[in-house]
């Protein structure tokens, strides 16, 4: 009696519980509970003894599966989680090493302007030295001559309106010099034509040596003039 107390208590033990049925869904088992029972006790009063460390060791297998599944997805996921971090890390290095890249070209073609912008300066430097040498050379020459006009002429002046710049202005002073000698020259011609007409060619005669009367009166005044000529 103890014996089928034992077998029947056993029996109870290995039937599958209703969290063995969820692990054999996982593995793919839809079998219903009561088919994968052993056979009731109708039909088996004392199942094999054998079947209960199978039973057993099936399920010990089964949740180590279970487990194992489910760790390599885990897995999977950390691993697709790291490739995507990795992705965007190596997108963000590309991104800086472009970044850098084109930092160094930009310093580069900042250096290089920099060192045109300095060479340029220098030159226009050395330019407005020549120009400015040039220039007060020039100022000199003009005034040197404005000073012989006054020498000649015993006559200064000044500007009424200056143009601010000594150039200009010295420029101004010999024109007005200029204008004047030129008036003078024009009234001297002017008065050498009434007083000398000898001087100056025409296609007549001079009227003075026609209306003279004798040829040694010509003689004379040609000869005059010829004299002061020498």
């Amino acid at each position: 009696m103890a014996t089928a107390d034992l077998g029947s208590t056993e029996w109870e033990r290995s039937k599958i519980s209703a969290q063995d049925i969820n692990l054999l869904k996982k593995l793919g088992i839809s079998k219903k509970k009561d088919s994968l029972r052993f056979p009731s006790e109708e039909s088996y009063p004392s199942p094999p003894i054998e079947y209960r460390p199978l039973m057993k060791e099936f399920i010990r297998l089964g949740t180590q599966f279970v487990g194992y599944r489910d760790h390599a997805k885990k897995l999977e996921a950390n691993l697709a989680e790291a490739n995507k971090r990795a992705d965007a890390l190596a997108l963000k290095l590309e991104q800086s090493e472009k970044a850098c890249k084109k930092s160094e070209a930009d310093a580069a073609a900042v250096e290089d302007l920099r060192k045109r912008l300095q060479d340029a300066e220098t030159s226009l430097n050395e330019n407005i030295a020549q120009q400015s040498a040039r220039e007060d050379e020039i100022l000199a020459r003009l005034e040197s001559q404005s000073r012989r006009f006054v020498r000649k002429t015993h006559q200064d002046f000044d500007l009424e309106s200056p143009e601010g710049d000594r150039l200009l202005d010295a420029l101004s002073l010999l024109e007005i010099h200029g204008d004047e000698a030129r008036k003078g020259l024009a009234d001297a011609k002017a008065g050498l034509l009434k007083l000398f007409p000898y001087f100056f060619a025409k296609k007549k005669s001079p009227r003075l040596l026609l209306l003279s009367p004798s040829a040694s009166i010509r003689k004379k005044i040609l000869g005059s003039i010829c004299d002061k000529k020498a």
